[in-house]
């Protein structure tokens, strides 16, 4: 197996260096077209961090990804574990659960960024899909021990539903409030959020779940996602990349 890993990975490699170019030939819009105008000499990797960590849209944006994302990790950690706990000896089931929640999640990305592309509604879907990721978790949480194995298939899926379709919506809507600073560094900001809340969130709900259950545990994924919610709702949107688009257009037309 590990074999067949380095394999696909060290064809992947391959595939990068040959075939990927560093940018497309035209720029993919008009405010895109801005950025590369600008002398690269007055690019600075440090100022544009600082920039960004004082855009209170962006700061919001970070933190809430960070929940929901960091949720996500925590449960796909501990999710044999706690099918297990209700399901003695149902590991390979377990596993199929995670491979459920991996795949409604591609569909959940894949929908939720066709969406995006077609309505520009950043704000609005963006807190839809955390609501839903909330309602997700809390069904999930209930149902676990209810004792029928379809019912976790089910909502397991329906949760890596929205949580995996929460993440291009995280880096499209950062990108728009970032804008005109790299995507690359807003996006990696929002990785970075993932990985501490992941960490703190699988320790923690692990911890709770030694001494209060896998309930417990959940409940506190509930509760995060839950003040996720809320400040997700106080996120301004502050759609720089689609007013410098607009701008750029009139600009044209005059």
């Amino acid at each position: 197996m590990f074999f067949m890993t380095a394999g696909v990975a060290s064809a992947l490699f391959i595939l990068v260096i040959i075939v990927f170019k560093e940018k497309p030939p035209s720029p993919p819009s008009r405010a895109q077209a801005s950025i590369q105008s600008r002398p690269t000499a007055e690019y600075s990797y440090m100022r544009s961090i600082l920039r960004l960590l004082r855009n209170i849209n962006f700061l919001l944006l970070m933190i809430t990804y960070g929940l929901n994302v960091g949720c996500f990790y925590a449960l796909s950690t501990l999710l044999n574990r706690m099918v297990i706990h209700h399901y003695p000896g149902e590991e390979v089931n377990a596993g199929r659960i995670g491979l459920t929640i991996i795949l409604s999640g591609m569909v959940g990305a894949l929908i939720s960024g066709i969406w995006l592309d077609k309505t520009k509604t950043y704000k609005q879907t963006t807190l839809v899909v955390y609501i839903m990721s909330l309602v997700g978790m809390i069904v999930y949480t209930f149902t676990l021990s209810l004792g029928h194995l379809w019912v976790v298939f089910v909502t397991a899926g329906l949760l890596g539903f929205f949580m995996t379709g929460y993440l291009p919506l995280g880096f499209e809507f950062a990108a728009e409030l970032t804008y005109p600073e790299s995507e690359g560094t807003s996006s990696g900001l929002l990785n970075v959020s993932a990985q501490i809340f992941g960490i703190a969130f699988t320790i923690g709900q692990g911890q709770i779940m030694d001494r209060f259950g896998t309930r417990a545990g959940n409940l506190l994924l509930c509760s995060v996602l839950f003040l996720g919610t809320i400040m997700t709702a106080f996120i301004k949107a502050d759609l720089r990349r689609q007013q410098a688009n607009l701008e750029n257009e009139q600009t044209v037309l005059d």
